[in-house]
């Protein structure tokens, strides 16, 4: 599906919310409020407006959101900058065209390009590896609350960038 990919606009904040929940809206592990999670992580200090990243359809309507925000990776007193991926959300009438996939290779891009080093995501283990995602147990890196290994993965945006790196992902007050 051809899509016009860019940074959201505070202009688009309503919009975007309202996709976020018709994405969520009918799956069995979503809590429905991935929408406030947006709104949240918008007016923490861990948004990057250029990793908050929006798609429209050749009809100019908002299809496709997703967004990364900061996170640390924290060992003790050792604490090392990464990204949450999260949320990803596409519209219901535009679902297995694509889209998911070209926003969070969008997002990725951009993060290297602003000079991130990692991403962490809690996502479906057989979608994710597809951008390279692997099990973040590899490099001894958990996420903070009890989760199946195969779901909690990492990204690394420059080589060995998690070389000699381990601890517990501290996500933003937002997620609480």
């Amino acid at each position: 599906m051809e899509i016009t990919i860019r940074q959201e606009h505070p202009k688009n904040y309503q919009t975007t919310e309202e996709v976020v929940k018709s994405a969520f809206s009918t799956l069995a592990y979503s809590d429905n409020q991935e929408h406030n999670l947006v709104n949240r992580i918008r007016k923490s200090d861990a948004f990057i407006p250029e990793l908050s990243i929006v798609a429209f359809s050749q009809e100019n309507e908002l299809v496709g959101h997703v967004l990364l925000s900061k996170i640390q990776i924290v060992n003790g007193p050792t604490k090392v900058d990464s990204l949450a991926l999260a949320p990803v959300s596409v519209a219901p009438e535009v679902h297995r065209k694509g889209v998911g996939s070209q926003l969070i290779l969008a997002a990725l891009e951009k993060a290297k390009q602003l000079g991130y080093h990692s991403v962490i995501v809690l996502g479906h283990p057989d979608y994710y590896p597809k951008f390279g995602f692997k099990p973040a147990s590899l490099w001894k890196i958990r996420a903070p609350f009890e989760v199946p290994d195969e779901v909690f993965m990492v990204l690394e945006l420059t080589e060995n960038a998690l070389e000699h790196i381990q601890g517990i992902v501290q996500y933003s007050k937002a997620f609480d």
